[in-house]
């Protein structure tokens, strides 16, 4: 009975915000987000994760962005059933730009193997749909809810925001088998690689050690692919870009590196290197929610 509930407290608020205009959705998901977040167990993460990246930061200004945090969250959540209705370089009002996407153009033209690699930043969600727009739909590596009717309610959205069919590789060994036949085939993957995962390889984020999925740089490896990244920012309610920050070649680093091992070290930690910086850049719109250090880190610790 819960897991209904779940799904249809998500179904009747993505019904509610799709019956207001696109500007306005954002604006009221933001300003209720912000409201009650904070105020939730939550928030004391993100408080912790923000004096850890940032230990100089007086304690206001934490509190600011734990809003800003909630804020993006709640926007996201209404700008959802818009995505596939944001018209393109708009000048004002909703909508969606692209910065730097002659890498884009020059990545499909090569003819290789692609991995787009982001973080949940901004509205993480509109990343696939403008590179499908480009002509490489890519199907994502994700973490599925816990909620079984939640997970299919959302992966049939984002198969209407992309506006095409697309497949969704959950976390877990049976996931990475799909997404290895997937780019085996020629199609395009997702990953977004910026929480902490268990058993992955331990690199420096913000100055600290922590575990790091190393999907991205090994399947890059094995597939002789080239790796895409880009974060999504806002300039507004429902106004948003798509930023393309790189194309990393694994060719081009191997001289670095002295086995596969250490290769594969070098790349993780050189995408953890420009997640930090986009962070750093904005840091209201990054998820600081989950646990992305070690959990001693968060024992006993007060905000």
């Amino acid at each position: 009975m819960k897991h209904y509930l779940e799904a249809w407290g998500l179904k009747g608020l993505l019904w509610f915000a799709s019956k207001l205009p696109a500007g306005l959705s954002s604006r009221l998901g933001g300003t209720v987000a912000a409201l009650v977040g904070p105020c939730l167990p939550s928030s004391r993460i993100a408080d912790i994760n923000l004096h850890r990246a940032f230990p100089t930061m007086d304690r206001k200004t934490r509190r600011r962005l734990v809003r800003g945090c909630w804020w993006n969250i709640g926007s996201t959540l209404g700008e959802l059933p818009h995505l596939p209705d944001l018209p393109e370089g708009a000048a004002t009002g909703p909508g969606w730009r692209v910065l730097n996407d002659e890498l884009l153009h020059q990545a499909r033209k090569s003819g290789r193997p692609i991995i787009f690699f982001s973080g949940h930043l901004g509205n993480w969600e509109l990343m696939p749909l403008i590179v499908a727009r480009y002509g490489m739909a890519f199907s994502p590596f994700y973490r599925a809810p816990n909620n079984p009717l939640v997970d299919q309610l959302l992966c049939r959205l984002r198969r209407h925001i992309v506006g095409t069919p697309v497949s969704f590789f959950p976390k877990g060994k049976q996931g990475a088998r799909d997404a290895v036949r997937h780019l085996a085939r020629g199609g395009y993957l997702g990953v977004l690689g910026d929480q902490k995962m268990n058993d992955g390889i331990e690199v420096s984020f913000f100055g600290h050690p922590t575990m790091t999925a190393p999907a991205a740089a090994a399947l890059a490896l094995r597939f002789d692919a080239l790796i895409i990244t880009g974060h999504v920012w806002r300039e507004g309610p429902a106004r948003l870009v798509l930023e393309v920050g790189s194309c990393l070649d694994p060719k081009d680093h191997a001289s670095t590196a002295r086995s596969r091992h250490d290769m594969i070290r070098h790349l993780t930690q050189l995408l953890n290197d420009e997640l930090e910086q986009w962070i750093t850049k904005r840091p209201e719109n990054w998820l600081w929610l989950h646990r992305r250090w070690a959990k001693s880190c968060y024992r006993n610790k007060k905000k």
